[in-house]
């Protein structure tokens, strides 16, 4: 029982929270990407869906409240957020990470990185490690809820270990600079098609 629960909790940090990660201000120039300049006020929402068939899992509304060179601090659904000057996860509702980095700047087509990432979900409190690879595939256009955008693509892929638990995971996920966000993102994990989730963009306000 344990297994399934760390493996859906898993499963959740990646597709959900990963992908409310807010980013870079701007249009990306030559298809390259500095690190994002957020701004107090900053808002998005996002809906996540599950399984093969896309059953509507939840809202995740995230605000800025504080920027700091070292540190971005936020709301999600009301309760504390921390993040990295790039905005990948530091603390939230749902976990706590050592060095999650999906994104990493400057983004640009061909680039990738190596990250390991000491984690622990609030919902079953087991820490885990996971080691994962990234790399920008390409800059295109993506459509969502929230409109379309001219987005990199990136993927990443790995291997996690969370108390008797192991397993593999991938994701596909695009950042659109004129959203300051990672407007979609889909993860896979393992054969099992059930454990298939996808998270899209449903609205934003980015304050001037």
């Amino acid at each position: 029982m344990q297994t399934v629960e760390v493996g859906s909790a898993v499963q959740c940090l990646f597709s959900v929270g990963i992908l409310a990660l807010a980013v870079l201000a701007g249009p990306a120039l030559a298809q390259k990407a500095d690190r994002p300049s957020v701004k107090v006020g900053d808002q998005w929402r996002f809906e996540t869906r599950l399984g093969p068939v896309g059953v509507k899992s939840s809202d995740i509304v995230r605000v800025i409240t504080s920027v700091t060179p070292s540190r971005i601090e936020g709301t999600e659904n009301g309760m504390a957020l921390v993040l990295t000057p790039e905005l990948n996860n530091v603390e939230s509702p749902r976990s706590k990470n050592s060095d999650q980095r999906l994104l990493n700047f400057p983004l640009a087509v061909g680039k990738q990185w190596n990250f390991t990432d000491d984690y622990e979900f609030t919902a079953v409190q087991v820490p885990g490690r996971g080691n994962f690879s990234a790399k920008v595939v390409g800059y295109e256009k993506v459509r969502v809820p929230a409109g379309e955008f001219d987005a990199f693509k990136l993927e990443a892929k790995g291997k996690w270990v969370t108390g008797g638990a192991t397993g593999e995971a991938s994701w596909t996920y695009w950042y659109a600079a004129a959203a300051r966000a990672i407007v979609k993102m889909e993860s896979r994990w393992g054969k099992d098609v059930s454990r298939h989730s996808t998270g899209q963009l449903v609205e934003f306000k980015l304050q001037p």
